[in-house]
């Protein structure tokens, strides 16, 4: 039976449709446009915690009941877009890194005199990936056309610029100053980012090590012959703890990653 349900929610992600409703259906599973977007222009699938939650729903069914394969779907879903999201995090990091590299190019080719669309040649060319490309170009030469509002700190640091380039056409003033003002800004938040994430590696290793205590005295349980495993699996009572015990784990490590993110914003 559990095999049978396994294979029918395999097959129902499998599916054959229109191509754009499925695109639009491992996107949502995924986490949303923007991760999806970002693990493909990595080169990663963007449907892989589907695929991760398909493979612990076929180890949870191979090592236990139809509860245990559902926990383990659910489990491996939740790990692979965490994964998924300190991915896009560092991306979005390097990203930054790259466009004050870029902005930096920009106000020494500005400096040494060289015009404005030759130095926009010059800084767009340091950035690898086209679309950041694109955006940093646009943000240069049509900085009223960059839409405002962003969600992530890349589009931030876009918006910065823009509003530094209409300062400049504006009032007159070097636009190599503005640009290497913004330059300035995005370094030391980098480092402030840096020192916060030092500051929270105490907590964050503590909430792993706290997360693998289950799995220690699971372990240990079973080494005295006490079959924790057999009982959290094989009696209603078990079953309910085991359900709750993975909820409030689950929680408490989305808690816990929570409070650290926004501790480094």
């Amino acid at each position: 039976m559990t095999a049978a349900l396994v294979a029918g929610a395999l097959a129902l992600l499998a599916w054959p449709g229109a191509a754009s409703r499925r695109r639009e259906r491992l996107r949502r599973l995924a986490g949303g446009p923007r991760a999806a977007a970002a693990w493909s222009a990595a080169g990663t699938p963007a449907a892989w915690p589907v695929l991760a939650g398909a493979a612990g729903m076929v180890a949870g069914a191979l090592a236990g009941p139809l509860l245990v394969a559902v926990l383990a779907g659910a489990v491996a879903a939740g790990a692979a877009r965490a994964v998924l999201r300190q991915r896009e995090g560092h991306r979005e990091e390097e990203s930054l890194e790259v466009l004050a590299d870029a902005l930096a190019a920009l106000a020494a080719e500005l400096r040494s005199g060289r015009p404005l669309e030759a130095a926009t040649a010059s800084a767009v060319a340091v950035v690898p990936d086209p679309g950041a490309a694109r955006e940093l170009a646009r943000a240069l030469r049509a900085p009223e056309a960059v839409p405002a509002e962003a969600s992530s700190e890349l589009g931030r640091a876009h918006e910065r610029l823009a509003a530094a380039v209409r300062l400049s056409n504006r009032t007159g003033c070097s636009l190599a100053a503005v640009a290497g003002a913004v330059e300035d800004d995005l370094r030391a938040r980098r480092r402030q980012r840096d020192e916060l994430r030092s500051a929270t590696a105490g907590p964050r290793a503590s909430a792993a090590l706290l997360a693998g205590l289950p799995l220690l005295a699971l372990a240990m349980g079973g080494g005295i012959g006490a079959r924790p495993w057999a009982v959290l699996t094989t009696t209603v009572v078990g079953q309910v703890l085991l359900v709750a015990g993975v909820a409030l784990e689950a929680a408490g490590l989305a808690w816990s990653a929570r409070l650290v993110r926004r501790a480094l914003r």
